[in-house]
């Protein structure tokens, strides 16, 4: 089995991405490796004058559910991202394809974001299972 967490970001609400930065900070800490990949919604959530932004949560977490979340008064998910590139090997790449669909450009994007894949790259990467989020 592979010692990397390949997770690939679809969604752009906070609590998907906070599920996303917690996964990495915990597997960063044990010492994998993590490959996140952007597309659609989440990579529009790296640009970097949206990062800070509140991107809402999923319809399935409801007003209750928001609103927990807000009370609980979690760091960041950028900074939990940024945490765990400093604790370990954490990558975050850009799809090219949902870059060429939002027409963004790397100058467009957060310093979290380490490059442009595309899809087969990013799976040639991911030597295990791919969690989807």
């Amino acid at each position: 089995m592979s010692d990397t967490l390949s997770l690939a970001l679809f969604s752009g609400t906070d609590d998907k991405l906070q599920a996303a930065a917690v996964l990495t900070v915990g597997a960063a800490a044990m010492g994998r490796e993590v490959n996140l990949f952007l597309q659609y919604w989440a990579l529009d959530a790296f640009r970097a004058d949206r990062i800070m932004k509140d991107h809402g949560v999923s319809p399935e977490a409801g007003e209750d559910g928001e609103a927990a979340m807000r009370r609980q008064g979690k760091t960041h998910w950028s900074e939990l991202l940024r945490q765990a590139k400093d604790l370990g090997e954490v990558h975050v790449y850009a799809c090219a394809d949902s870059m060429e669909m939002f027409e963004i450009t790397s100058e467009d994007l957060d310093p979290l974001v380490d490059g442009i894949w595309g899809v087969a790259s990013f799976f040639a990467a991911a030597d295990g299972p791919v969690t989807f989020i």
